[in-house]
């Protein structure tokens, strides 16, 4: 069966606009076996986290902030087609599982919470792509990706189960596309063996296509983007940057791991070990075929400008002065993998050591206090995280420009620099 894997994010569902985008895209491969992976519309996932936080705050904006998603919800399902009442009701008995738990006080486990109450944006969201879908009469069903994806329970940043959701996949997908052309189904969810809702971390529905396309040996995965495809820079912060045509895995790999946004970090790997390309395109000019990510031989490229913003400089030595010994390094290693924070850069001397992280205060707070008092910490926070990947020093001297380096590192074709913003200075004006 030849079948391949689109995602289509939150900007592509942004709004009924985004949404009859979508259905244009999908009929010109209406005849063609496509399993779509949906995110939660728009900043939807942003608005559930706010209810999250209400609830565990008890501040009594949590039912309004609920009925809020509910409504623009309802409102883009009527702007798209006339909604039956079946339909209405399908998105208000989804919302009931939210209800359910803003029933009982708040889960001593935040991030489980979070799981329950924040995955409901991906089912809201690809439920109206299905009803979207059968209102043009494109051939297609509705399936619940915690039916396939298997995770263990490590809330927010769930890890998959490979050998049941390879199971899970043939047995519940591909039997439907012997009589369906497209599956719709969600991205960023899954389930515990429990049955608990798990989450594979922000901006995680990449990650989903990969593990589909891997379980289900697509010919292909199609990630459609708000830009042409894989850039040279965020668009947002520099002016003039140009797309990569053509990407090897390996690049694709490096540039995700030094945090570029256009695809998801773990998205590479398991279409690599099976040798899917992978298809970067604008959902917006659908007949380009954007970046294409794929088992090529290493080619030339030009500066590639990653730029990780709210970083924090973590500063740990030890209070007697005695060396960072190897026990140390396992000790703080261990509490780093704990907390789930993420070693960006990182260097020691005799007495100290030093570790760039993703700011995350409330992590940061419990590293901190497990660290106990053998240990003295300071956190420098308000920080960048510059990644140069083929840099020459032209651009390098230009992405210095008013920053104070706090330290840097270069491997090879690639430097890393911790940095602050300076304030530029402005002379004054003489009396």
């Amino acid at each position: 069966m030849q079948l391949k894997v689109f995602k289509f994010g939150g900007a592509s569902v942004k709004d009924s606009e985004g949404y009859r985008n979508v259905g244009s895209i999908l009929s010109n491969f209406s005849s063609e076996k496509i399993v779509i992976v949906v995110s939660a519309m728009g900043k939807t996932t942003n608005a559930l986290e706010e209810v999250v936080k209400s609830y565990y705050e008890q501040d009594d904006k949590t039912s309004y902030l609920l009925e809020q998603i509910r409504e623009s919800h309802i409102n883009l399902i009527k702007d798209l087609f006339v909604a039956s009442k079946d339909v209405i009701d399908d998105i208000n008995d989804t919302l009931v599982e939210i209800e359910w738990v803003l029933e009982e006080k708040p889960h001593e486990d935040f991030d489980y919470t979070y799981d329950q109450i924040v995955s409901i944006g991906e089912l809201l969201s690809s439920k109206i792509l299905g009803h979207y879908l059968n209102h043009l009469n494109i051939n297609s069903a509705w399936i619940d990706v915690r039916d396939i994806i298997i995770t263990d329970n490590t809330y927010r940043d769930a890890r998959i189960q490979w050998d049941i959701t390879q199971i899970n996949a043939a047995s519940k997908i591909l039997p439907v596309l012997n009589t369906k052309n497209h599956i719709v189904t969600q991205g960023f969810i899954g389930s515990s063996s429990e049955n608990f809702t798990t989450t594979l971390g922000r901006e995680g529905s990449d990650y989903t296509a990969a593990i589909l396309s891997y379980c289900l040996d697509a010919d292909s995965m199609h990630i459609w983007k708000d830009v042409p495809g894989v850039l040279t820079g965020d668009p947002r912060i520099f002016d003039e940057v140009i797309k990569l045509p053509r990407l090897s895995y390996k690049e694709a790999i490096e540039m995700t791991y030094y945090g570029a946004k256009v695809i998801h970090p773990k998205t590479i790997k398991p279409i690599q070990n099976k040798r899917i390309p992978l298809y970067v395109r604008p959902f917006l000019d659908p007949s380009s075929e954007g970046t294409v990510i794929s088992d090529e031989k290493e080619l030339s490229y030009p500066p590639v400008i990653v730029i990780e913003s709210d970083q924090a400089l973590l500063h740990i030595s030890t209070n007697d002065f005695s060396f960072v010994a190897e026990h140390h390094l396992s000790m703080i290693f261990a509490l780093l993998a704990k907390y789930r924070l993420k070693v960006n850069m990182m260097r020691n001397t005799a007495i100290s050591f030093s570790v760039c992280v993703n700011n995350i205060p409330d992590r940061i707070k419990k590293f901190e206090t497990e660290l106990g008092h053998d240990f003295k910490m300071i956190s420098d926070n308000d920080l960048e995280l510059v990644t140069i990947r083929h840099f020459n020093e032209d651009v390098l001297k230009d992405m210095k420009k008013n920053k104070l380096i706090l330290f840097e590192e270069r491997l090879q074709d690639t430097v890393q620099m911790v940095a602050r913003n300076l304030p530029k200075m402005k002379r004054k004006e003489l009396q």
